[in-house]
């Protein structure tokens, strides 16, 4: 290849890189394409609409601002981002979170409420854009599976439950903990409902489950909006003191830069990372989906790029933190979407509606929107996840259980919980690292090197091959070497130990000077220490260091046979003529019986 067509294999790359969207804008001159985007993007809107304004509802916001959040976002995330049909807009967990940062530093100050929500989406924003430049995406590795169970089912509940004042059209003092506040609702539920709001929350209710299990493909959200909307128009649902969405500002959202006390804006940044990450993973996971359906090309950095220019836009133009929808983008998929620009259309469907369709969602009952909320998260709430975690690993089944637990008690301060389900799982992980299994081998009567310990099988007291799980680092080094010198001390026989280091994958600073440490008080204790099937990167730390110059290359071995042949050859074992009969020969002779093999086995299998 010459040097022209590198420069422009380069710069195609890094076109593609800045607009994402060069990959797909081409196809859209095939009328079939465009118009499957068309329809997939006017369907999904009919969904966004309502449900944005029910999660700017949960988020603490007046409802348009979900519209304001749907309008130019979704369109940014389209053109910026790598996946194709994935919906961006406002979604209930980052609303949820978004309310949570908010309510303790301006509850009662609806103006700097609104100042602190856009200022917000905007460190979300640039958080993910300098993670996505900078190929930073794998951070949200730190969010465990266990955590992300736990979080989002306690979420679920939190969201559904906060919702159960709009549902009985009862008002209350909110307290410092959510829990307190829900008693507080229930306490006045049972005193002082509005049978009317009860009566839109039921009719909401039953519109949405009814056709969403008997009319799936059934706009079930719209119909409810449309109908409940009507009946509170025709039955003078508002004058019967019925809470309703009230006027909406005409026109489309203007740029805007808040401005706000700097020392408020600094404790937002905490809840800026949980929601970027948090946010992202739920934006790729659902991306991966689609990805895999459609066999697309996806681009995680691209896509936190996408995410977070899109989280910048709607912080400029009045909206809040946004994220990739699963439902959505479901709606968007099974509708046909092949590009982009079915979001495109959906963000152009939002702005005919602030341009002029406004009015008519003056009737709409706020009742309605938390019953939209309900039906959105319920499905979140599961339990089988925590039992699968629990059976894996019941360490992941406790972080689980423990972030699931802090989340609850101690919302609506939801990174807390976050946090310490991040530190559990990482220092869990530790802990499981500090000591792994160390196998000792020796000969099974199928010829094979296997656990002694679990096989039950006797072991030569002359050379010992001892198997580490586990690369070899700061964290297990001590338990390593304390391993092999208890080993040494419970055979005084003992002259050859064989490392089997098929498991190790890496070797740091810690574990190489513990190495050099251990092989001078082998070598003073009369042992010789041999390596048998260590990978490539390692030995190539221990030939940096010197290490294998200094234990001596014929130390090393390319299969465990070739280490044994070794020390078979220097044993005084070989001099007592029983090198055949040794415990690690394939030669050896063995006096167990076939039941006890399988005794042996099944032994092994529960273990």
């Amino acid at each position: 290849m010459n040097v022209k067509s590198v420069i422009k294999v380069f710069f195609s790359s890094l076109a593609l890189t800045l607009v994402p969207f060069r990959s797909w804008i081409g196809e859209l001159k095939d009328p079939a394409v465009l118009k499957a985007d068309a329809i997939a993007g006017a369907t999904v809107a009919l969904v966004l609409i309502p449900q944005s304004m029910a999660y700017a509802q949960l988020a603490g916001l007046p409802v348009y601002y979900g519209l304001y959040a749907s309008f130019l976002p979704g369109i940014v995330a389209a053109i910026f981002g790598s996946s194709r049909q994935l919906s961006t807009g406002p979604v209930a967990v980052v609303s949820l979170l978004t309310a949570s940062a908010l309510e303790p530093i301006a509850g009662s100050d609806p103006e700097a409420y609104l100042a602190y929500a856009i200022i917000l989406a905007l460190f979300v924003g640039v958080f993910q854009v300098s993670l996505g430049l900078f190929k930073l995406g794998v951070l949200v590795n730190f969010l465990s599976h266990p955590v992300v169970i736990g979080f989002t089912n306690a979420a679920a509940i939190i969201i559904a439950t906060s919702q159960i004042d709009k549902l009985f059209g009862v008002s209350v003092e909110k307290a410092a903990y959510h829990y307190e506040t829900v008693w507080r609702v229930l306490i006045a539920v049972f005193t002082h409902v509005h049978w009317p709001t009860l009566g839109m929350a039921v009719l909401s209710l039953a519109i949405l489950f009814l056709l969403r299990y008997y009319l799936p493909k059934w706009p079930n959200v719209l119909i409810a909006v449309a109908v409940t909307t009507l009946i509170s128009w025709f039955s003078g649902f508002r004058d019967s003191g019925g809470a309703v969405v009230g006027s909406i500002p005409v026109g489309l959202p203007g740029l805007q830069i808040p401005s706000a006390e700097w020392s408020e804006v600094i404790s937002l940044i905490g809840t800026a990372v949980a929601i970027g990450l948090i946010g992202f993973m739920e934006a790729i996971s659902i991306a991966k989906a689609m990805a895999a359906r459609s066999q697309q090309k996806l681009d995680p950095n691209q896509e936190l790029v996408g995410q977070g220019l899109s989280n910048i836009t709607s912080g400029l133009f009045q909206g809040y933190a946004v994220s990739g929808s699963f439902s959505r983008s479901a709606v968007n998929i099974n509708a046909g979407a092949v590009t982009g620009f079915s979001s495109i259309v959906t963000g152009m469907v939002v702005g005919i509606t602030l341009l002029w369709l406004t009015p008519l969602l003056y009737h709409l009952p706020q009742a309605t929107l938390a019953a939209v909320i309900v039906m959105a998260v319920v499905n979140l709430i599961r339990i089988e996840p925590f039992l699968y975690a629990w059976k894996v690993q019941k360490h992941d089944g406790i972080v689980a259980m423990v972030t699931f637990s802090l989340t609850l008690v101690l919302a609506p301060h939801l990174e807390n919980g976050i946090i310490t389900g991040v530190l559990l799982s990482l220092g869990l992980f530790l802990h499981r690292t500090m000591r792994p299994r160390i196998a000792m081998l020796s000969r099974h009567k199928d010829t094979t090197l296997r656990d002694a310990r679990i096989h039950n099988l006797q072991t030569c007291p002359h050379i010992s091959v001892v198997r580490f799980d586990m690369s070899l680092y700061f964290a297990n080094t001590g338990y390593f070497e304390d391993t092999i010198l208890e080993l040494v001390a419970s055979k005084p026989e003992l002259r050859y130990i064989i490392i089997d280091a098929e498991s190790v994958n890496h070797l740091d600073a810690t574990g190489e000077e513990m190495l050099h440490s251990l092989a001078r008080a082998l070598d003073e204790a009369g042992v010789e220490f041999l390596f048998a099937r260590a990978k490539l990167q390692v030995v190539a730390v221990m030939i940096r260091t010197g290490f294998m110059e200094t234990l001596g290359q014929d130390h090393f071995f390319r299969t465990r046979t070739d280490a044994l042949e070794y020390a078979w050859e220097r044993t005084y074992c070989e001099h007592q003529g029983c090198t055949d009969n040794c415990y690690l020969s394939k030669n050896h002779k063995f006096e167990q019986t076939e039941s006890d093999i399988e005794q042996d086995d099944a032994t092994a299998v529960r273990q």
